[in-house]
């Protein structure tokens, strides 16, 4: 078999073509969409100019005031000042309201700005206010108003919560006319205003999620918006794009007020922005993660610039307060509370890994857990024990399918199994979903089909499809370190290490302490393509070989064994007709 054991040189990002860029400043975008979001710069250009059909715009981005201020910024580059003021002016004459064309800037219905943006509004901010007291008429304007003969933009989430708002505020665009409405319909207003032109157009800017709550609310209007997306990575391949990321990331810093970044800064803030992005070759393009990393490493760092020194404090600080949930767990190991070996070798037990993910904490951590199974004379049934209590998800039961599929046909058996079989999560009592484990699970079943031990010094994690070839799996970094960690508490001997898909080599990125356990030898990484690889690292033993003892010989010598000893128990009648339908 060929070598698949990982340099240490694989599991960070391979920062060195990009030495140059580091050395010598990057500028801060002046045009940060026009460069880094081509698509979405054109589906702005396309529905910011004057003939555009279109009245709609869906934008998907976080609903966070950095997106809403760099697409404002973006449509008042793009949209020219108007030579003329836009809008009206109202003129109130005793309980009476008449509207003319504005003339001047400062008329009261006047547009302010070709621009306008608001993440979450009510609806006197949106369409603004009448109000009379003691006979006086008090007219107050809204964001519709502000931004009348150029673009608003406003947030999904305020559209969805308040669909009166929404529709009203559709139909106002579509007609081009604003028409002055009660905010409640069981209390009209006061007295009758005038409607007033309105040349209006909207982006709702929004998440996947709230976009579709939105598309549930008015079907129609996907198919007659514009859409644009901001990307949320860019992709790394050339020495050109690490310098437009640089220049993304010093556009940040600059807006926030905060120093710039030594050139020994960037591979520290890089390794970071991999663990976020989870893919060496893509850094993420989110300004909020970068502006609170940025402002993180300032704290630690000098006024005049920001160091490695100061990125690394500040991550290092961050792990330690975060990681409360993830040393209890490696406690209650370590105490013997939660059983998982790492020394001697078991028939049918396996060490594999999760991701844990708790709802309100900020960090994903790795678990390792035993995956056992126990083998038995029986119908042929590989019980998933998991599902049967209903602890097993959709996606874990169809891993568990595509796993018996592959092993069904591996063994090219021209009868059913005389064997059946138990796979269950050790010492696990919440609902277990996803595939990642299936190569694991695969594993503990061959194992114990084989009667052949596995190395309990051995994790490993990764799905499995019909052919038996190793398919990735997310949060494959936190796996290894929640290995590495039970691993090095109870000393590192050599001997120790995960298997991992080959497709998960890009998306690694670990801390310094596995890296230098790697470069020393004390712990190892293999990446695999077929679970026949895992095995052989795992047992010792080829999955299938014609001149080498086997796994797969091993189970048919087993199953021969057993349907020989079926064969004897039968009366001499039945022998012989079983030899003649042979024969």
């Amino acid at each position: 078999m060929t070598n698949k054991k990982l340099e240490w040189k694989y599991l960070l990002p391979d920062l060195a073509d990009f030495a140059a860029v580091f050395d010598q400043p990057c500028p801060p975008l002046s045009a940060p969409l026009a460069t880094l979001q081509a698509r979405l710069m054109d589906g702005l250009a396309q529905f910011c100019h004057s003939r555009t059909p279109c009245r709609f715009m869906l934008l998907t981005a976080q609903e966070e005031e950095d997106y809403f201020q760099l697409i404002a910024e973006t449509v008042k580059q793009i949209l020219p000042a108007p030579a003329q003021p836009v809008g009206s002016r109202y003129v109130v004459t005793g309980m009476g309201v008449s509207e003319q064309p504005a003339t001047k800037p400062e008329d009261n219905f006047a547009a302010h700005d070709v621009c306008v943006w608001q993440s979450w509004l009510e609806y006197e901010q949106l369409f603004g206010a009448l109000r009379c007291y003691r006979d006086a008429i008090d007219l107050q304007p809204g964001l519709v108003h502000h931004a009348n003969g150029g673009v608003l933009i406003v947030g999904a989430r305020a559209l969805t919560n308040q669909p009166l708002l929404w529709l009203r505020l559709k139909q106002m665009i579509l007609r081009q006319r604003f028409d002055w409405l009660p905010a409640d319909d069981s209390r009209p207003l006061p007295v009758s205003v005038p409607s007033m032109p309105l040349n209006l157009r909207l982006i709702v800017l929004g998440d996947r999620e709230g976009l579709a709550d939105l598309n549930d609310l008015e079907p129609e209007l996907t198919r007659l918006a514009l859409y644009g997306e901001f990307e949320s990575e860019l992709r790394i391949t050339e020495a050109e794009e690490m310098a437009q990321w640089c220049g993304w990331v010093n556009m940040l810093a600059q807006r926030q007020g905060l120093p710039a970044l030594n050139a020994d800064a960037w591979p520290t803030l890089i390794r970071q922005s991999v663990r976020y992005s989870g893919d060496q070759c893509q850094l993420p393009l989110c300004p909020q993660w970068l502006t609170r990393r940025l402002k993180e490493a300032a704290l630690y760092g000098s006024q005049q610039a920001l160091t490695a020194a100061a990125f690394s404090d500040s991550e290092r600080t961050r792990l330690w307060r975060e990681s409360y949930l993830s040393e209890r767990m490696q406690d209650e190991i370590a105490e013997g509370q939660i059983m998982v070996e790492t020394e001697g070798q078991v028939v049918g037990q396996v060490n594999a890994l999760s991701v844990l993910d708790f709802p309100g904490h900020p960090l994903p951590f790795g678990e390792p857990s035993r995956i056992s199974c126990v083998v038995h004379l029986g119908d042929g049934e590989i019980n998933d024990v998991e599902r049967k209590a209903e602890l097993g998800g959709n996606i874990h039961a169809k891993g568990m399918m595509i796993m018996q599929a592959f092993l069904m046909s591996a063994l090219e058996l021209d009868q059913q199994l005389p064997f059946s079989a138990s796979l269950v999560f050790e010492q696990s009592y919440g609902e277990v979903d996803g595939d990642s484990a299936s190569l694991a699970e695969g594993v503990a079943l061959i194992s114990a089909l084989a009667d052949k031990p596995i190395n309990q010094q051995i994790a490993v994690t990764g799905s499995v499809d019909q052919f038996g070839r190793v398919q990735p799996i997310g949060g494959v970094n936190e796996k290894i370190e929640s290995f590495f960690a039970l691993c090095q508490s109870r000393e590192l001997t050599g001997a120790q290490g995960v298997i991992l898909p080959t497709a998960n080599v890009r998306h690694l990125c670990l801390h310094d302490d596995v890296i230098v356990a790697v470069r020393e030898g004390q712990f190892s990484l293999w990446a695999v393509d077929t679970i026949d690889e895992a095995l052989e690292i795992m047992t010792a033993l080829p999955f299938d070989h014609d001149k080498r003892p086997s796994l797969l010989a091993s189970i048919r010598e087993r199953i021969a064994n057993v349907n020989l000893h079926e064969r004897q128990r039968l009366p001499w009648c039945f022998r012989w007709l079983n030899w003649f339908n042979q024969s």
